[in-house]
Parts: C-alpha cells; sequence; structure tokens
C-alpha cells in the first residue's frame, strides 16, 4: 500500500493479496462447518475411575451421535496432570485432539516452575462446563460449628488443625489456603493421595478438617461421621441448598474446583466456537443434566474468550495466596 497526496492506491500485489484473503474466508467457515471430520481424542490427564475420567465419558458418550464421529477418551495421568497437559500442548492444533482440564492447570501455573508449558499461551479455551462442589468437612468431634467457631478455635490454637485434600495443586489445597489468607488464619494442610484416605482419617479421628468434592462427601454427612462448616462457591449450592456458603461469612470468598475443554494453542476460532456450541447445548439435555447434578458437578458454562479471561483471573488469584513450591 501507498499513498500520494490524499489519495490512496493498492499495489498489484497488495490488492491481490487481499483477494486472496477474502477468498479463504469460506474455508475458515467451511473448519467450523464440517468439523469434525475424523475421529476426536479427549485427554483426560488424571487415572480411570475418577470424577473427571467420569465426566470426560459421559461427553464423549453423547457427542459422538451429534459429530457423527468416534470421540476416545485418553487417559494421560502423571505429574499432578502435567502429563496430560503437556501432551494436549504439543497435539495438532486442527480441533481432533481436545483435553479436559481443570483447576490444576491454574493452580499449577502459580505454584509450579517447571512446568514445560505456559498454562496461557500454549492452549486454546474451548469451553468451561462448570464446577464440582467442594466442601469443608469436619470430624464430628471437633468442637465448632460452622465457620466463625473454627475461625475462633484456630485463632486460639495457631498452627495445631490442619486440613486434607486429595493432593498438591488441587483446588482443594487452595480452597484451604485461601481460607487462612482470608480468615488470617493458620491451618496445616496434609496432602492425601486421593479422598479415599482423607475420609478414612477423619472418620477415625486423625484429622479434623478436609476439604473434598461435596458428593463424594455427602454419605458420610448423611451417615454422620462427618460434619459440613461450609462450600467454597460464591453462593450456597443448587445441589446442597442446605449448606451454607463459606462467602456467607467472608464475602468474596470462592474456590471452586472448575473443568472445562482445552485445545492445543491455534486452534481455528471456526473450530472453538463448534465444540464451544456443541457443549453447550450438550449440557442442556435434561438426561446429561441429571448425570452432571447426580456427580455433583455444577453446570456454569462460559464460552472460548470468558472461559480464557476465566483462567486468566484465577492464575492472578490464586498468586495472591500460594507460592511455587520451591519458595515454600
Amino acid at each position: 500500500m501507498h499513498t500520494t497526496g490524499q489519495t490512496t492506491t493498492l499495489s498489484r500485489r497488495g490488492a491481490l493479496r487481499l483477494l486472496g484473503l477474502a477468498g479463504l474466508a469460506p474455508t475458515f467457515q467451511a473448519w467450523g462447518q464440517d468439523y469434525p471430520s475424523r475421529t476426536v481424542n479427549l485427554i483426560v490427564p488424571q487415572t480411570a475411575g475418577g470424577a473427571a475420567d467420569r465426566l470426560a465419558r459421559i461427553l464423549a458418550e453423547r457427542l459422538e451421535p451429534r459429530w457423527k464421529r468416534s470421540v476416545i477418551v485418553e487417559n494421560r495421568p502423571g505429574g499432578g496432570v502435567v502429563v496430560g497437559s503437556t501432551a494436549l500442548a504439543r497435539a495438532n492444533h486442527d480441533g481432533h485432539t481436545i483435553g479436559l482440564l481443570g483447576s490444576s492447570l491454574s493452580i499449577n501455573a502459580v505454584q509450579r516452575s517447571d512446568l514445560p508449558y505456559d498454562a496461557v499461551r500454549d492452549f486454546t479455551p474451548l469451553a468451561r462446563l462448570g464446577y464440582y462442589t467442594t466442601v469443608l468437612v469436619a470430624d464430628k468431634s471437633l468442637p465448632a460449628q460452622d465457620i466463625p467457631a473454627l475461625v475462633a478455635l484456630a485463632k486460639r490454637q495457631p498452627g495445631k488443625l490442619s486440613f486434607g485434600s486429595n493432593g498438591i495443586g488441587t483446588a482443594a489445597q487452595l480452597a484451604g489456603e485461601l481460607l487462612n489468607s482470608t480468615a488470617g488464619i493458620d491451618l496445616l494442610h496434609v496432602p492425601y493421595n486421593g479422598a479415599a484416605k482423607l475420609y478414612t482419617d477423619m472418620v477415625g479421628g486423625l484429622i479434623p478438617l478436609g476439604f473434598a468434592v461435596a458428593s463424594s462427601a455427602a454419605p458420610f454427612v448423611k451417615a454422620g461421621q462427618l460434619k459440613v462448616l461450609g462450600v467454597t462457591s460464591a453462593q450456597r449450592s443448587p445441589l446442597f441448598p442446605d449448606w451454607p456458603a463459606i462467602a456467607e461469612t467472608y464475602p468474596g470468598y470462592e474456590a471452586v474446583n472448575w473443568a472445562g475443554l482445552c485445545g492445543p494453542a491455534g486452534v481455528p476460532p471456526a473450530v472453538a466456537d463448534r465444540i464451544s456450541s456443541d457443549l453447550v447445548a450438550l449440557l442442556k439435555e435434561e438426561h446429561v443434566g441429571r448425570q452432571m447434578a447426580d456427580m455433583g458437578f455444577e453446570v456454569a458454562t462460559l464460552p472460548p474468550q470468558e472461559f480464557g479471561r476465566f483462567i486468566r483471573s484465577e492464575i492472578q488469584r490464586f498468586a495472591k495466596v500460594t507460592r511455587p513450591v520451591s519458595e515454600k
């Protein structure tokens, strides 16, 4: 392009280039219309049988008839979700390899300096699906029935009370760290390799507190073996409306165990929009909604761009309450 006085003209080469790009516009759009053109691999960076795996298999089962293509769930556990996340980041960016990621993506971005990928630059957000309701439960003998009483007890016994989680770098750990920061207390973190041993130790009186997925804690609460102090979402969960939110005591407190689909960086926008819209439509189906509720999963969708902003905001928020593990 060049200018002469007040007149702007296109060079022949520039004009041809613009015409060429214009001719590609229908092609870009067709990518979304024709997607998927072959089998879709859905990477889950956790072991088979867990909550994330069950969610992925429900999605795959319902997406196959919609897409008329096979959707294969590929479990790639290891390294605190780093193995599977790395495989996703390095996959072809045509949208035929996608991954079910969660809160650990944003937590690892803060706590780990050894990641082989960048949590923002190396992924394309496709759709946030929602989150698992997380709850703070207590041993029935703990002399505190609610959050104010727990905070008062913790302040009388600084560094004496501990809480369990299903591991370092999980939403459950961050929920405890955030409560410490918000309430000005010092609960000690005890990481477990999954929630089963945590429940055993809590019921046995070996650890007084634990943050866990509400649906898995509910049977222990119903049996009178554990008691609920509060859920970690900003409001009471519609799935467990009788359980108070910690935010009712500390407005602004929120630590959700979210889940969403991402692709590697560079997924075409038309493909990302197609995947997002199909997922939103899927989650509105009554049968799927019941399955989500039975898992303790609250549907709260976000489209690609908003999901990307959400991930960045989570990283910024977590950076205020936790540090890289090597600095602790």
